[in-house]
């Protein structure tokens, strides 16, 4: 459940739900020769000046999550809860960055501070940015999702390192209500879509914040997350991957749950294409657990991918073909 309802946020929460500010007006219409990176803000403005619900329901490769969603914006601040109507249970409430998971069945919230990581559209406006070099957009004509008329878009890639998509988006608006993961033969390997959707409804910020802060019953569990150099750790990327980008490095454990130092934890080197996002972790090799390297599909567009590296063991994973991810490990050289 989780992990599907992830997948969508590397395009659709990345460029619509929980960005820092963009610079385009909400309510514009893109011309019919507007690029990219006009799109992109587009869709990313619609979220942050929109308040909707709606019951959001992702797939792929057999498996199908839903979840009920709330989101009130007033153009500075956004906040949401999501309640998972499939799995265990489970309730997550966001204010921009700061991030509330309730888990019903063992009382425990976990409380910690995601970064948008540069992703979007920090990335897009950077002089680093050359995501109009790693992918195309194409217009593909229009469609009725959940009742509202929709405008179709499909983000073609340049090369083989990354997938595509193709994304449907309120007409009026520019809110994404549908996005399919395409693979490097154009088939689907995951889909998307609001089932129900209602835009402009009275979501309550005030009551949100109230919900999110309400941790009585629960024990409260607060993640440590320690902001990191690769090169403070000894680690560098020989051959940059085409198009990625670094947007942080971190060390994640909390010392005080695991009994242990949070020197052994692994650490987290993230790269974006300013759409795809890609995860090194790199941690001390045991052979108690590291036992077999290779490759996992984790169910459609994700895979993982591992490497022995002497004393070292590295894990990247990402929403990407196998090729890029073996291009990372590859590159990985510790210095």
């Amino acid at each position: 459940m989780t992990a599907l309802l992830c997948r969508w946020a590397t395009l659709a929460l990345a460029c619509l739900l929980w960005s820092v500010h963009g610079h385009a007006t909400a309510q514009s219409t893109p011309a019919a020769d507007d690029g990219i990176h006009a799109w992109l803000i587009r869709v990313h403005e619609a979220s942050r000046h929109r308040s909707y619900s709606g019951t959001f329901v992702v797939s792929a490769t057999g498996s199908m999550a839903s979840a009920r969603i709330w989101h009130v914006a007033d153009g500075q601040q956004q906040v949401e809860r999501v309640e998972s109507l499939s799995g265990k249970p489970r309730a997550t409430f966001r204010r921009n960055d700061q991030v509330v998971t309730f888990f019903p069945e063992s009382k425990v919230a976990i409380v910690e501070t995601r970064e948008s990581l540069g992703q979007f559209p920090g990335f897009i406006q950077s002089t680093q940015s050359s995501i109009d070099e790693t992918y195309q957009l194409k217009r593909l004509g229009g469609d009725r999702i959940a009742g509202f008329d929709a405008e179709i878009v499909q983000l073609v890639p340049n090369d083989n390192l990354r997938f595509g998509y193709r994304v449907w988006s309120e007409r009026r608006t520019g809110l994404v209500m549908q996005l399919q993961t395409l693979d490097l033969d154009g088939r689907v390997l995951e889909q998307s879509a609001f089932s129900e959707l209602q835009l402009d409804t009275p979501v309550s910020m005030g009551k949100l914040h109230q919900m999110m802060g309400d941790t009585r019953g629960y024990r409260v569990e607060r993640p440590d997350l320690q902001k990191i150099t690769p090169e403070s750790q000894g680690w560098a990327i020989q051959r940059p991957v085409k198009g990625f980008q670094t947007m942080g490095c971190y060390r994640r454990g909390n010392a005080a749950l695991a009994g242990g130092s949070r020197a052994g934890a692994p650490m987290q080197w993230v790269f974006s294409d300013g759409l795809a996002t890609v995860s090194v972790f790199i941690e001390a090799f045991d052979p108690r657990r590291h036992v077999r390297e290779g490759h996992t599909n984790l169910g459609g567009a994700t895979h993982t991918l591992t490497r022995h590296l002497g004393d070292w063991w590295a894990t990247v994973v990402g929403e990407v073909p196998l090729v890029t991810l073996m291009a990372f490990t590859t590159a990985l050289e510790r210095k």
